[in-house]
């Protein structure tokens, strides 16, 4: 079973990711970029998005050194969608709803799906089906939480860099140049911290226990 699980895990957060990804691309074409549409990345096919280490060998590595917790950890990435920011009808606020796009997909999964489990909870339904939307929420929350952190590459950075002021550039070269320093100080020492937050809207969603 635990073997089917990791699976179910693994292709649900592949999706989740996908779905982020292309949520970035179809923003920045509605701010008038077509970099992702011309790189064929405007696709749900995992195949287009796929990152190796990030989508696959990361995921299964987690799984399997932290399902003895309960909560099995899952992080992965696919190859980020292109754009470019200076194709953008309005390059400061575009830069911000493409960056929140893929956030607010995850989100909006999880509550489509938080939703139908609050829907069909007393109508006895296979466990299987409860376990697979309960992922889908968990993963697509876990997604949408982690994206908000404003450490660079993470889409929280682009959203507060878009409302700082253009006085703020050397700043932001400057906090990006150590941003893989910052974020893995985060993730070993501080990312346990969001883990209560993902419980709250868990529960707030569907009415169930995490």
């Amino acid at each position: 079973m635990d073997a089917t699980n990791a699976f179910f895990y693994i292709i649900i957060l592949v999706m989740s990711i996908v779905i982020h990804e292309v949520a970035h691309g179809f923003m920045a074409e509605y701010f008038g970029d077509k970099t992702a549409r011309f790189a064929g990345r405007l696709t749900l096919n995992p195949l287009n998005h796929l990152d190796i280490f990030g989508s696959i060998i990361l995921p299964i590595v987690l799984y399997i050194s932290t399902k003895a917790t309960g909560h099995p950890l899952l992080f992965g990435w696919a190859k980020p969608v292109p754009y470019n920011p200076d194709n953008l009808s309005n390059k400061k606020w575009g830069t911000m709803w493409v960056a929140l796009a893929g956030i607010l997909a995850n989100f909006s999964l999880a509550i489509i799906f938080g939703i139908i489990i609050r829907l069909t909870i007393n109508l006895a339904l296979p466990a299987g089906f409860y376990f697979i939307t309960s992922v889908i929420v968990v993963v697509n929350l876990a997604l949408g939480i982690f994206n908000l952190v404003p450490i660079p590459p993470l889409d929280g950075s682009k959203i507060i860099f878009s409302l700082l002021p253009d006085s703020s550039a050397s700043f932001i070269v400057t906090y990006e140049q150590y941003s893989l320093i910052i974020l893995l100080v985060f993730i070993v020492f501080l990312s346990d911290y969001l883990l209560p937050i993902l419980s709250f809207l868990f529960h707030f969603l569907t009415g169930l226990a995490f």
